[in-house]
């Protein structure tokens, strides 16, 4: 026991930090931390233990959780099957997280006068509380891991720079931050890599369960984690002899892979049963609800990840160079550790790049990565450890750098708490206008990148500050065909005629690349529009979106039944909508009228404007557009 306390400086940097961390999550408590992506992480628990009803085929339930709480400006964590039930986005591994966390919060709710429908108050303390129990756990396991391979000095800057000079302090300290995937996640690498050393050097059943049990909730908490895997498969693999010394130990302990093996299954198992329930599959892509964000295997957005000014690791993070340089001193000084670090840490970034909406949201830097920080904190620790046994002034001068990103870090931090700094919005524009400064003026603002609602409200008020062109105009005149009419026109001789036969109209389609060449625009598309029966019953609707291989996402629809229009005269009916992050500039604009109804309605010239940003406020164009 008193073993433990020899190492008093990285107790005491351990000790100091977590206090820390109490303070900050105590002071930043949030207004709901089952709200945003946690909602649908934590959904599946009330659902099935308080309202049996996993599949939401009473909806109204979840509509009104969401009317008390707001929870979510809109229910982009679930999506609808065509047999009415719902099916959560996320899988399910964070609900096995939380759900001691939960009966807890259950437990206190029944005894008390709180609702026990899942998300009073008792249960949003009992996650809270559950969030920094991981983290302080998080940090108790990288003291022991750092202590395993580094001094006590060493270990302690390790635990310093982890926490005050990285990302990991906004993402597992604010707001309920703490709830999110990412603060679990790397707890649960830190026992994953504890627990693989522990089996190569003894290689017994138990740790070899552990192992399958860890890695399996990881990979079942978000499925790109499958790279774990990597950590105990390369474990100890340098060259070729190590790597046949690693195959004789898997092969002579096959039993013990077999049941690892079988974990994995097990454990997954609990989501294939979810998804053929409710979907008749037991494999089901519940990111298809937005055809819009997915992998892009081969346009990985490896730049932008790492440098670009809106989410870059290494410009929000800067710190973590002194990791990257640490894989290459690991071939020197720790060849055993290279293999698995480099292989673990290349496939992560290359997954994390893949996604074609790489800036993950609201966030500090790249959240994504900071469960990968489990591992990076070895190769840190080799940069450290080498800095310190240089020459004094190289070390000086190395430490003092280390300082100045840390305080960088945490200032800019506090920048991100006060607002200066945006969690999506960011340019290179503002990032310059903004550096260094505790206050901003609100004309530097117009320097982020375009705000898009959650929420999908938009308003385009500010047109003079676009350039307008025209892009299409269809007047049905040189069509041929069915739904053309003569007897109705507001222009020239014909229009469309729309009736439960033909229920759409011709389109305008049109790839992004020939929209513009910034990376946002706003669209202003109109029709013409003669109702000869009261549209209310005869519903029709005005339609933009964008199409992905086919399918649409950031759709917006006018419905004419809304609107007071004017029977048997011609009325304008206008639409304006803000293109989205397109996934590729080869995506499809497409404007037309969706026909709802049974009764005849006409429809002409459908006309389609963009509105470009004037040179002087186009800030940046978006690199994927220059791709």
């Amino acid at each position: 026991m008193l073993e433990r306390f020899k190492n008093t400086k990285s107790l005491f940097a351990l000790s100091f930090i977590s206090v820390i961390c109490v303070i900050v999550n105590t002071v930043t408590f949030p207004q709901n931390i089952l709200a945003w992506d946690v909602f649908g992480y934590y959904l599946y628990l009330p659902l099935a233990v308080i309202y049996n009803d996993l599949g939401m085929s009473d909806f109204s339930i979840v509509e009104q959780i969401i009317e008390r709480y707001k929870n979510t400006p809109t229910f982009y964590q679930g999506m609808q099957m065509p047999s009415g039930d719902w099916v959560i986005k996320y899988s399910m591994g964070l609900a096995f997280l939380y759900l001691p966390f939960f009966a807890i919060g259950h437990i206190v709710a029944l005894l008390s006068s709180f609702p026990t429908d899942g998300f009073s108050l008792p249960y949003q303390y009992s996650i809270w509380f559950g969030g920094i129990l991981y983290t302080l756990a998080g940090l108790v396991l990288v003291r022991r891991l750092a202590l395993k391979f580094f001094s006590d000095f060493v270990s302690a800057l390790i635990l310093i720079i982890l926490y005050l000079g990285t990302n990991y302090l906004m993402n597992t300290s604010f707001y309920g931050q703490n709830a999110m995937s990412h603060n679990y996640l790397f707890t649960l690498y830190l026992l994953l890599i504890l627990i693989t050393i522990r089996w190569h050097k003894s290689p017994d059943m138990k740790y070899m369960i552990l192992l399958g049990i860890i890695a399996g909730i990881i990979i079942l908490s978000r499925p790109s984690e499958i790279v774990c895997l990597t950590i105990p498969l390369f474990w100890g693999v340098y060259n070729l002899d190590s790597l046949t010394q690693k195959i004789r130990l898997l092969v002579k302990n096959y039993r013990q892979v077999l049941i690892f093996a079988c974990l994995l299954l097990f454990i997954g198992s609990f989501q294939f049963a979810y998804w053929k329930a409710f979907t008749g599959k037991f494999l089901f892509y519940t990111y298809g609800i937005n055809p819009g964000e997915g992998f892009e295997f081969l346009r990985p957005y490896i730049v932008e990840v790492l440098f670009s000014f809106r989410k870059g690791w290494l410009l929000y993070t800067p710190v973590m160079v002194f990791a990257l340089v640490g894989i290459a001193l690991l071939y020197k000084q720790n060849k055993s550790l290279f293999t698995p670090v480099l292989i673990y840490f290349s496939l992560n970034l290359y997954l994390v790049s893949c996604w074609s909406t790489w800036w993950y949201a609201e966030s500090f830097g790249q959240r994504a990565l900071v469960p990968s920080y489990a591992l990076l904190i070895l190769p840190l620790g080799y940069t450290v450890q080498w800095i310190n046994s240089s020459s004094t002034k190289f070390r000086r001068a190395m430490f003092v750098l280390i300082g100045i990103l840390s305080c960088l870090n945490l200032f800019q931090t506090w920048q991100y708490h006060t607002g200066l700094i945006h969690g999506s919005r960011m340019s290179m524009d503002y990032y310059i206008s903004v550096f260094g400064r505790t206050g901003i003026a609100e004309e530097d603002k117009k320097l982020l990148l375009i705000d898009r609602s959650f929420d999908g409200k938009e308003q385009f008020v500010n047109e003079n500050e676009y350039n307008k062109k025209v892009l299409e105009v269809i007047d049905f005149e040189s069509l041929e065909g069915d739904g053309i009419n003569s007897k109705y026109a507001y222009s020239g001789k014909t229009s469309f005629q729309l009736d439960e036969n033909e229920i759409y109209s011709p389109a305008s389609s049109t790839p992004y690349s020939e929209l513009t060449d910034h990376y946002y625009a706003w669209i202003r598309g109109s029709v013409m529009v003669f109702p000869i029966v009261d549209p209310k019953s005869n519903p029709t609707s005005f339609v933009i979106c964008f199409e992905h291989n086919g399918y649409s996402y950031k759709y917006k629809a006018l419905d004419f039944e809304g609107l007071n229009l004017k029977l048997n005269e011609w009325n304008v009916v206008t639409l304006d909508y803000l293109t989205p992050e397109v996934r590729n500039v080869k995506d499809l604009l497409k404007v037309y009228v969706w026909h709802r109804g049974k009764d005849k309605i006409f429809v002409d010239d459908i006309k389609v404007e963009v509105f470009e940003p004037k040179q002087s406020m186009a800030q940046q164009v978006v690199p994927s557009l220059s791709r």
